[in-house]
């Protein structure tokens, strides 16, 4: 059996070890050029092979990007990038701590590869501490219930893109799922169980979730289907469609993360709800909803997917109500 090694030398048979990559390769930063074809393979690696998540992908790639060319400025090759150069990076940066320790992570990981590929023999990001964090709420603002309401009351549903648009939100709402993932949905997600309704969704980390689906949302998801004329459409194709331009008919497109999105702003704002709302504020007001009529909290993580029971807190904005409760009471 080979060893890891073996294998290792075996993906990287299409690299001449001893070539320097051109820089003027696009694809990678000038310092990872420069260093050889063993670091452009580590980069290949580590950019396309050790993350799949396409958002962390981006993240990531900017963030080693930008410490690179900052150390490019100082005159470093990666063999001599130190400990205080990734400090001093991190002080530099006008960033939030949460961003400030995602740039560190994505060093740490990068640096990590290049060290199992050879191309650096020490890890300069792994004795580098991040920035004290802790977080007990998330910073995602609430919609009220009574603005929730104000937001469905307000769509004009004589037309298929307004059944379409209200079925997201009812979606939103009532299953508290996230637009990545009802952007995913297709035709097929939308299960008849026998005694109800329930959709499949597709989440974070390739997580697979059946959620049941309350009457009137099921009325709002059927609607849409009748009007659309895809009661009988193929099991694959995408649930929800875009439209061309402003002609309100649907083409064979499915909507994506960002559509849903830039659409739930656009009926807020038509609604007149605050500019601060976002998709994910309805998320966080059925967790607080259901915790706030004593559903157990391993039942709301459930809803919500949560792997940990503290990231369900973070959406929980019951402690807040109470605060502001208080800071009116103070009678200077």
């Amino acid at each position: 059996m080979e060893d890891s090694g073996s294998k290792a030398v075996a993906l990287a048979g299409k690299y001449d070890l001893n070539l320097v990559v051109p820089a003027s390769d696009a694809l990678l930063p000038a310092l990872v050029a420069s260093a050889g074809a063993g670091a452009a393979f580590a980069w290949e690696e580590f950019i396309y092979g050790r993350i799949r998540n396409p958002h962390t992908r981006d993240a990531y790639g900017r963030a080693v990007r930008r410490f690179l060319e900052h150390c490019e400025r100082l005159g470093r090759t990666l063999p001599h990038v130190s400990p205080r150069d990734v400090g001093d990076y991190l002080d530099s940066l006008d960033y939030a701590a949460a961003t400030k320790k995602l740039h560190l992570a994505a060093l740490r990981h990068f640096f990590d590869t290049l060290v199992t590929r050879h191309v650096v023999v020490l890890n300069p990001a792994a004795s580098v501490r991040g920035e004290r964090l802790q977080v007990v709420e998330g910073k995602t603002p609430e919609i009220t219930v009574v603005l929730a309401r104000k937001l469905l009351h307000s769509i004009d549903v004589s037309s298929v893109v307004g059944c379409r648009d209200r079925a997201i939100i009812g979606i939103l709402i009532y299953t508290a799922a996230r637009v990545g993932s009802i952007s995913k949905l297709r035709q097929r997600d939308f299960v008849d169980a026998g005694d109800q309704y329930c959709l499949r969704f597709t989440e974070k980390g390739g997580k697979s979730r059946e959620i049941p689906v309350r009457h009137d949302l099921q009325q709002f998801i059927t609607d849409y289907l009748r009007v659309a004329g895809l009661c009988n459409a193929c099991d694959k194709s995408p649930l929800f469609r875009t439209t061309i331009r402003r002609t309100k008919f649907l083409t064979d497109n499915a909507m994506t993360g960002n559509d849903m999105s830039r659409m739930v702003k656009r009926r807020m704002r038509n609604a007149g709800l605050p500019k601060r709302l976002s998709p994910h504020s309805f998320r966080v007001t059925t967790i607080t909803d259901l915790l706030s009529q004593g559903v157990p909290l391993e039942d709301v993580q459930q809803l919500a997917g949560h792997a940990d029971p503290r990231t369900t807190r973070l959406y929980d904005r019951r402690n807040r109500k109470v605060t502001r409760n208080i800071v009116e009471r103070i009678s200077i």
